[in-house]
C-alpha cells in the first residue's frame, strides 16, 4: 500500500476483523497494552476496539511523552523561568500541564515570566541568537523521537559559541519503561496489571530500530510488535499478537516495515550518544524512579546543561489531588475510571497531564465519545 487512505480502508479494516475473530480463543482473554499515546488515539478515532472482539482488551500504557514528565521536573521549569530569569522555550503541549498547586507554564507566563512557545530546537536556538544579552533554555522532553534534535541543537550551539543557550535534559528511554511495567509490583490498594503482550512505538523504533525491545521480550515471555499509526496498522498488529499468545511466542516482530528497521537510524543514534549519556535512574509519572530509563547531557558539553548553570531548589511536588493519570499511566485505570474526567477535568480546564496532551489518553476518550459515558453515568447519579 502506499497512500495513507489505504491504511483506512473499510473493507480491509473488515477483513482484518474477521481475521482477528477467527484466531482469537473465545475461551481466554488477551490484554494487549499500546505503549504509544498515537495509537491510542487511532484506536478510539477510528473504533478499533469496536472492531475487535470482547476478549481482546487494549490496555493504555505511558506512551506519552508529556504525561510521564514528573511534576517535579515541571515544577524545576516554572522556578527557572519566574526566579532565575531566563527565556524558556517548550514544546507547546507542555504549556499548559498542571504542576504543584495547579501551577503551569501558561500561568507562570500570566505572572510575567518569559516562556515561548517553539516548534523545534531551531526555534530555540534563533531565539538565543536574537537575545545575546539573556539566557535562553530549551526544555527538552520527550522519548528516542525527539532526543535526535536536542542533541543536533546543542552541538549547533557550541560550533556558534553561543554562550546564552542551554538545555534542561528531560529525555526518556522506552525500552527500560516496558521491562519496568512488567516486572513492577501492583501498588497497594490496586488491581495488578494484566499485558500478554505489547504495541511497541512508531516513531521512536525508527531512531533506534526494534531490537532493543528483544531483551524484554525474551526476559518477560511477553510478544511485542512494532506497530504504525494508522488503524490498518493497529489491526494488522493485534492479530501478530494473538498469533504470538496463541503459539506461545515471545518474539520482537516488525508490521511497520515501511519505515522501521532492525537497527534503527544510526546516524541519529550516534548524535546522541555522543552529546548524551545514561542517567542511572529517573522519576516518571506514574512509574516513579526507573533504572537507566532517561538521557543527561555529558561532561564534555556541560556548558549547556541548565541543571549545572542553574542552581534549582529542592522542593516538594504533588500531582492535583484526585488526578488519575498517574494509574492511567501504569495501565491500571482508565480515564473514565478518574473521578475527574469530564466533571472537573475537561482540555478546557485540564487537571492532569494525560487530558492535556495531543497524545494523552483522556483526551483520546474526550475527543473521540468516551466523555459521553461519563456524562450519562453523571445523570444518572444525580437522577438517583
Amino acid at each position: 500500500m502506499k497512500y495513507i487512505k489505504e491504511f483506512r480502508d473499510g473493507q480491509l479494516a473488515e477483513k482484518l476483523a474477521l481475521a482477528i475473530r477467527q484466531e482469537a480463543d473465545p475461551d481466554r482473554r488477551y490484554h494487549l497494552m499500546e505503549f504509544c499515546g498515537g495509537h491510542t488515539h487511532a484506536i478510539f478515532r477510528y473504533g478499533v476496539q469496536d472492531l475487535v472482539p470482547e476478549n481482546v482488551e487494549y490496555v493504555h500504557g505511558p506512551g506519552c511523552p508529556v504525561c510521564v514528565l514528573p511534576v517535579r521536573r515541571l515544577d524545576d521549569a516554572v522556578e527557572l523561568a519566574l526566579k532565575a530569569n531566563v527565556i524558556l522555550t517548550t514544546y507547546g503541549d507542555m504549556m499548559r500541564v498542571p504542576g504543584t498547586k495547579q501551577k503551569s507554564l501558561i500561568r507562570a507566563k500570566a505572572e510575567g515570566a518569559d516562556i515561548r512557545m517553539v516548534y523545534s530546537t531551531q526555534d530555540a536556538l534563533r531565539i538565543a541568537r536574537e537575545n545575546p544579552q539573556r539566557q535562553v533554555v530549551f526544555f527538552a522532553i520527550g522519548f528516542e523521537t525527539t532526543t535526535p534534535p536536542t542533541a543536533v541543537a546543542i552541538l549547533q550551539a557550541k560550533a556558534e559559541g553561543l554562550k546564552n543557550f542551554s538545555v534542561f535534559c528531560n529525555h526518556v528511554l522506552t525500552p527500560p519503561a516496558i521491562a519496568h511495567i512488567v516486572n513492577a509490583p501492583a501498588e497497594p490498594g490496586e488491581r495488578p496489571v494484566k499485558i500478554d503482550g505489547f504495541l511497541g512505538p512508531s516513531h521512536v523504533s525508527s531512531v533506534i530500530g526494534w531490537a532493543p525491545y528483544e531483551p524484554a521480550a525474551r526476559d518477560f515471555r511477553k510478544p511485542v510488535v512494532i506497530a504504525g499509526f494508522e488503524p490498518l496498522d493497529v489491526m494488522q498488529s493485534t492479530l501478530m499478537l494473538i498469533r504470538q499468545i496463541n503459539e506461545g511466542r515471545h518474539e520482537v516482530e516488525n508490521q511497520y516495515t515501511r519505515v522501521v528497521t532492525r537497527e534503527g537510524n544510526r546516524k541519529a543514534q550516534r548524535l546522541v550518544d555522543e552529546v548524551l549519556e545514561l542517567r542511572r535512574t529517573f522519576e516518571w509519572r506514574g512509574l516513579g524512579y526507573v533504572p537507566d530509563s532517561a538521557l543527561r547531557i555529558r561532561e564534555a558539553f556541560s556548558a549547556f546543561d541548565a541543571e549545572k548553570r542553574f542552581a534549582l531548589s529542592p522542593k516538594e511536588s504533588r500531582e492535583v489531588k484526585s488526578c488519575e493519570c498517574p494509574a492511567i499511566l501504569r495501565g491500571v485505570k482508565t480515564p473514565t475510571e478518574c473521578k475527574l474526567f469530564g466533571t472537573v477535568c475537561t482540555p478546557d480546564n485540564p487537571m492532569g497531564a494525560c487530558m492535556v496532551s495531543s497524545e494523552g489518553a483522556c483526551a483520546a476518550y474526550w475527543s473521540y465519545g468516551r466523555k459521553a459515558e461519563v456524562v450519562a453515568a453523571t445523570a444518572k447519579g444525580a437522577a438517583a
